[in-house]
């Protein structure tokens, strides 16, 4: 009898001291998460405040900086998280080639990579994921956008203005446009292409360079709603009609979701920073807890990524995607 009494206070001590959980952290208040930031802009912006107020509604402890640029930065703010004890890092990188000085900066701690994509060879699974979305789809919308758009022709003419040459986004939003352009079956002249920078400016005084030449345009495809707006207002002061030049962008601002209300911009891709920012959040949880990412919605299967799908924007159901 003795020993049967023992047996069970042992298993109610067990059960007390929550025997099987594969995790040290006693709950999600213990949980510390450190966003650092390659450098703010608007859909940045809605990506970290979306992260916060997640990590909130989860109730877990969260700090963010912003590197502003810098790739020192980045690297002395993932190496003092060592110090001060965070379980786990968000990462959008300045420049996604340098996954592998991040990691060894964040020694033990896991990272989620957001944003920006490092090559697939430096995830893992269970410790360094990406949560975004795949940039090859959006650049893929936009090209079936022109395609139905002038679907009577067999020759287009294409500026097509990239973002940050280093930004995991601009390969695969180029990618995608001229894969799918390409595989029409159209002849498709790029009689503009460069580095926008996602700058607004920058692309303005791009394509006023481009005006000046004289050369043909049938529709400019921007790889973000910031570089399109800048393509508009160049449009504007050369006095084109936006009606017969299609400018696309990505995104889905709300200056670009204003655009196309105006009918300035012809065509964007909701990216949903807000979702981007909650997959992150709720998958450093997971981390931090030592749990499988398996039932998070999106994440593939080979554990590696959590996708957020992109979404088409235009005219039609714009009213969805602004306020």
């Amino acid at each position: 009898m003795r020993k049967k009494l023992g047996i069970l206070l042992a298993v109610i001590l067990l059960a007390l001291t929550g025997c099987g959980s594969n995790s040290g952290v006693a709950s999600n208040n213990d949980i510390k998460i450190l966003l650092v930031l390659n450098q703010m802009d608007s859909f940045r912006g809605t990506l970290v405040a979306s992260a916060r107020d997640t990590a909130a509604a989860q109730g877990v402890q969260f700090e963010f900086k912003d590197a502003e640029g810098s790739i020192e930065n980045q690297v002395n703010y993932l190496k003092a998280a060592k110090q001060e004890g965070y379980d786990v890092i968000l990462c959008s990188p300045v420049s996604a080639e340098t996954a592998v000085e991040l990691k060894a900066s964040a020694g033990d701690i896991p990272i989620v990579f957001i944003n920006s994509c490092p090559d697939e060879k430096q995830l893992k699974e269970g410790k360094y994921i990406y949560a975004g979305s795949d940039e090859f789809v959006s650049g893929q919308f936009q090209a079936e956008y022109v395609l139905n758009k002038m679907a009577d022709k067999q020759e287009i003419n294409v500026v097509l203005l990239k973002g940050e040459k280093v930004h995991s986004a601009t390969v695969g939003r180029t990618n995608g446009v001229k894969q799918t352009l390409e595989e029409s079956g159209k002849k498709i002249n790029y009689v503009f292409e460069d580095y926008g920078d996602w700058d607004q400016g920058l692309a303005k005084h791009m394509f006023e360079i481009f005006l000046k030449t004289g050369s043909p345009v049938d529709c400019v495809i921007c790889e973000n709603d910031t570089m399109a707006l800048g393509v508009i207002e160049a449009c504007k002061e050369a006095n084109i009609d936006l009606n017969t030049l299609p400018v696309l962008g990505i995104d889905a601002t709300s200056d670009g979701c204003a655009a196309i209300k105006s009918g300035d911009m012809a065509f964007t891709v909701f990216q949903s920073g807000v979702g981007q920012g909650e997959a992150a959040v709720k998958a450093a949880i997971r981390f931090a807890r030592g749990e499988s990412l398996d039932s998070l919605e999106g994440v593939s299967e080979d554990g590696k990524y959590i996708w957020v799908p992109f979404e088409k924007v235009d005219s039609t159901n714009v009213s969805q995607y602004s306020n």
